[in-house]
């Protein structure tokens, strides 16, 4: 090993593999006669049938022997003063973020989920406030939250204007579909995505390597058309087997943090690319259904008439929502006309059906739509309010 790679792991997999990164696997894979000591082509086995997976036996050791400590060579877990600084570094950058549990990929804030928001978290106080309201790029705000505690710097996607196309590692025991045996990662399914449309592969943008082995790409959010959201593997608008993208509702680890003992570091540290047209086309969600007027029968007189205002107001706050907040003010409006329904001034549906239409309508997911609707509901229920006759 010179040069800061795994020269083996970097020819066999023909990709740079930094040396500060655990030994990949290279299993499936040829290396060319080249560079081996033979002179002849090197099919590299899995470890049951062969030792020259280096990952492999070191997996197959650890099973052995699970006591032993695991000689793959971590970098140590930065301090808070450090992650503090790769935190303002983003937030330089225009990149909201906010804390992750130290060591760790899960948000550290709220500790909580929305279905068990008591309201009791300073921030929760107008409703639960989840970890993407919460991103921010004010410097005070991430001193001091930073201050003590080497917390991981997460990256909201949606308000940083970012899509980030994620390529993941295959795991051992993962099973690819037919159409990509051999491959190890999602580097050769985006290429072959990109063959398949006739586009070059967008690789000179901003990259990270993860903590695993994998790449993350940033790119540009489109200024207009629809909002991308997340997508995971070849399901509804993904791109393919390993492949998945953040946008809105998602976020990734920033450079600089660790997750499991394993950092994560930019690779090329490129200005952010604009995501190609093509790409943006292909990951656009489905267009809605035309949408029915919802009608909800309220009762007569006054009660009727502080109702329809009252879902009037909450919908007209969804729909005036700020990019980024449209799925808290759903939370909280949810929250609200629960607490009407629990305390018998309407039903649970009518409560939900308006929601629904609206938040479908600014682009919300129908997935994420009816879990926040739900949650919002659930939470209100448990501060009834009635409504005088």
């Amino acid at each position: 090993m010179t040069g800061g790679h795994w020269i083996g792991a970097s020819k066999a997999l023909d990709r740079l593999v930094p040396a500060d990164l655990p030994y990949p696997h290279i299993c499936d894979r040829t290396v060319a006669a080249e560079d081996t000591v033979s002179g002849q082509p090197l099919q590299v086995a899995r470890w049951e049938k062969t030792r020259y997976c280096a990952a492999c036996a070191d997996e197959n050791y650890q099973r052995e022997h699970p006591s032993a400590p695991d000689i793959r060579r971590p970098k140590p877990m930065p301090d808070n003063e450090s992650l503090r600084d790769v935190a303002l570094a983003a937030a330089a950058r225009g990149w909201h973020v906010f804390p992750l549990r130290p060591n760790d990929k899960r948000p550290a804030f709220p500790d909580h989920p929305a279905d068990a928001c008591t309201g009791r978290d300073p921030r929760c106080r107008n409703g639960h406030t989840g970890w993407e309201a919460r991103a921010t790029i004010d410097p005070d705000r991430i001193r001091r939250g930073w201050a003590s505690t080497p917390y991981g710097v997460g990256i909201a996607c949606g308000p940083s204007g970012l899509l980030v196309v994620d390529l993941d590692v295959r795991k051992p025991d993962q099973v690819a579909p037919t159409r990509f045996a051999g491959y190890l990662d999602g580097w050769p399914v985006l290429a072959d995505l990109c063959a398949d449309a006739g586009q070059p592969v967008p690789t000179d943008t901003h990259t990270v390597t993860t903590g695993g082995g994998g790449a993350h790409l940033y790119f540009r959010h489109p200024a207009t058309g629809p909002a991308l959201r997340n997508t995971a593997g070849e399901r509804g608008n993904g791109l393919g087997w390993l492949v998945d993208t953040r946008a809105h509702g998602g976020y990734v680890v920033a450079a600089g943090s660790t997750v499991a003992g394993r950092p994560y570091a930019v690779a090329r540290d490129l200005p952010v690319a604009d995501l190609p047209g093509w790409l943006a086309e292909r990951l656009a969600p489905a267009p809605l259904p035309p949408q029915r007027p919802v009608a909800v029968d309220l009762p007569s007189g006054r009660a009727g008439a502080y109702l329809d205002a009252a879902i009037g107001r909450q919908l007209d706050h969804l729909r005036h929502a700020a990019e980024g907040e449209r799925n808290h003010t759903l939370y909280v409006s949810a929250v609200a006309l629960g607490q009407l329904a629990a305390g018998g001034a309407l039903s649970v549906d009518q409560a939900a059906a308006p929601l629904e239409q609206t938040a479908l309508s600014i682009g919300l997911s129908r997935f994420e739509t009816l879990r926040t609707i739900r949650s919002g509901l659930a939470a209100g229920a448990r501060r009834p309010r009635t409504v005088a006759a």
